[in-house]
C-alpha cells in the first residue's frame, strides 16, 4: 500500500509541476528547490525527485550536477528547429494515417477533445495535453509507432509555447477540419489542413515570443 501511495504522489507533483511550468508560472532557468517542493507538497524527497526526473525525459528540466534542478531554457534555435521538425514528422505521418485510419481511430480522435470552455491557466493546460493527444493519435494511425513517439515528445518540449499563444477554440475547429480529411482518406487535404494549422502556430508563437514574452522566457543558452 505504502508503495501505491508514493507513486500517485510521484504523478500528482509531476502534473502540478508540469502545469507550472507549460502556463509560465515557473519560468524558464527558474530553480527547482527540492526541499521547497517537498514542503510545498507535504511530501518526502523521494516522490519530488521523481517527478523533476520525468519531466527531464520531457525536456522541461534540466538537471545540473552539483547544482540542481531548472526549469529548461530553450534558445530561439532551438525553439525554431522544433517547430520546422514537428512540420516534417507531422506532415509525413498524417499523409500515411489518412491511407491507413480505421473507424475506430477516427472515434477516438472525435472524442478527444472535451470542449472549449475558457482561456484560464488551468483549462489551457488541459487544451495542450489534448492537442499532443490528438496529433500522437493522429500519428499512430500512420502505423509507425517510432513517429508517434517523436512527435509525442515534440509537443512535450513545444507545449510551453504552445500554451501561450491561446488558440483553443481555434485548435479545436481545426481538429474537426482535419478529421473530415481522414474520414474521407485524402492524403492531400490532410496535409492541406495541418500545414495550415502549422503555419498558423508557427507564425502566432514567433510573434508572441518576439513580442511580448522575450523578457520572461529568457529565450537564449545556459551560461
Amino acid at each position: 500500500m505504502p508503495e501505491k501511495i508514493g507513486d500517485a504522489s510521484k504523478h500528482v507533483i509531476y502534473k502540478r509541476i508540469r502545469a507550472d511550468i507549460i502556463t509560465g508560472r515557473k519560468k524558464p532557468g527558474e530553480r527547482l528547490s527540492i526541499d521547497i517542493l517537498k514542503e510545498e507538497f507535504g511530501t518526502s524527497v523521494t516522490p519530488v525527485r521523481d517527478a523533476l526526473q520525468m519531466l527531464s525525459h520531457e525536456d522541461l528540466v534540466t538537471i545540473k550536477p552539483r547544482s540542481g534542478y531548472y526549469v529548461t531554457l530553450v534558445s530561439l534555435k532551438e525553439l525554431t528547429d522544433m517547430i520546422e521538425f514537428r512540420q516534417i514528422l507531422e506532415l509525413a505521418a498524417v499523409e500515411r494515417a489518412a491511407q491507413k485510419i480505421n473507424g475506430e481511430q477516427i472515434a477516438i480522435l472525435e472524442n478527444v477533445h472535451a470542449g472549449y470552455t475558457n482561456d484560464d491557466d488551468e483549462t489551457y493546460s488541459r487544451y495542450t495535453e489534448e492537442n499532443q493527444n490528438f496529433h500522437y493519435l493522429v500519428a499512430k494511425a500512420s502505423g509507425n509507432d517510432e513517429l508517434a513517439r517523436q512527435i509525442k515528445h515534440l509537443h512535450d518540449r513545444l507545449a510551453r509555447f504552445v500554451v501561450i499563444v491561446r488558440s483553443g477554440k481555434h485548435m479545436i475547429d481545426i481538429h474537426g477540419r482535419l478529421i473530415k480529411k481522414l474520414k474521407a482518406h485524402d492524403p492531400a487535404g490532410a496535409k492541406k489542413t495541418l500545414l495550415k494549422e502549422l503555419d498558423e502556430a508557427r507564425t502566432a508563437i514567433m510573434e508572441k515570443i518576439m513580442q511580448e514574452e522575450a523578457a520572461s522566457w529568457h529565450l537564449g543558452t545556459w551560461k
